[in-house]
């Protein structure tokens, strides 16, 4: 498999917070939904992959290349949440800034962008509104053709429309099966709608990485009485929500579960749920 990026055995300690033996793997061609509450160690993870800080141990490569190197760095396009950097500036001289650091900077793909995401030539970075600053980011991102984006809470801000257009062209970026995306948000809908693999975090722990594929296919919520509920076997507890109306179950496996339990009746599941009932429910593991 080529991959995008490669993260063995992330470990990072501050005090009151560590990020624990994190990895994952995310294939060129694929689009990762990078999720977890606030302060599970997101943003930790992004800075570590942009060799921002220093980490305690672990591997981390990109694109075939170890963090940092001269060689990664040309192929990134990273756009992170509450970037303050060109307020002063308009789009153009914006540009004019990251051509002079970007080998691979493409003017005609930049006007492209500035046309197709409508950005406004007069106004100054720091009057554009919080969703018009994330389109010139992620156009200034493309602009020079990187083979990976590290993106963080790219589609905030955005009205339905423009969210909608923003994951096309997330989409049509990695048609070519070389580019890849780790893409963190909030806006988990997105992240059902484009993600080929579903990486949670929550607390500095790696709670699952798999192919979102595998979780759809897999991962099925059921509701029953508790004298149903005792009989499900604990492995195929993810975790579980109960109330005086009876229990909500979020279980793994449901496919071998069924075989067991063929009673029990099974419904989709997004990855917001998936979320909610790990971080508010009770976790089938303790």
């Amino acid at each position: 498999m080529d991959t995008a990026i490669e993260v063995k055995g992330l470990s990072k300690h501050y005090s009151g917070f560590s990020l624990q033996d994190i990895s994952f793997c995310l294939p060129r061609g694929g689009i990762m939904g990078f999720i977890g509450a606030n302060g599970a160690g997101k943003t930790t993870t992004i800075k570590a992959l942009l060799n921002l800080i220093n980490i305690d141990s672990g591997e981390i490569n990109l694109l075939g290349h170890m963090r940092g190197e001269k060689e990664v760095k040309q192929k990134l396009g990273v756009v992170l949440d509450e970037n303050n950097a060109y307020d002063n500036l308009s789009f153009n001289q914006a540009a004019r800034v990251e051509s002079t650091m970007r080998a691979d900077w493409d003017d005609t793909l930049w006007q492209y962008y500035v046309k197709r995401f409508q950005l406004p030539a007069r106004q100054k970075v720091q009057e554009y509104s919080r969703g018009m600053k994330m389109k010139l980011f992620i156009a200034l991102a493309l602009a020079h053709k990187p083979q990976l984006l590290l993106l963080d809470e790219p589609t905030s801000g955005l009205d339905p429309l423009m969210r909608e257009e923003m994951l096309s062209v997330f989409t049509e970026f990695i048609q070519d099966k070389q580019h890849a995306i780790l893409l963190s948000s909030h806006i988990t809908s997105d992240l059902d709608k484009i993600a080929t693999h579903v990486t949670f975090i929550h607390e500095g722990r790696l709670i699952f990485s798999r192919a979102k594929s595998d979780i759809m296919e897999d991962w099925r919520l059921t509701c029953c009485a508790k004298a149903e509920f005792d009989k499900i076997p604990q492995e195929f507890i993810f975790a579980y929500r109960n109330s005086s109306f009876g229990y909500e179950v979020l279980v793994k496996d449901s496919l071998r579960l069924a075989q067991i339990l063929p009673q029990l009746a099974f419904n989709n599941v997004s990855i917001e749920e998936i979320m909610l009932f790990f971080v508010h429910g009770q976790r089938g593991y303790e």
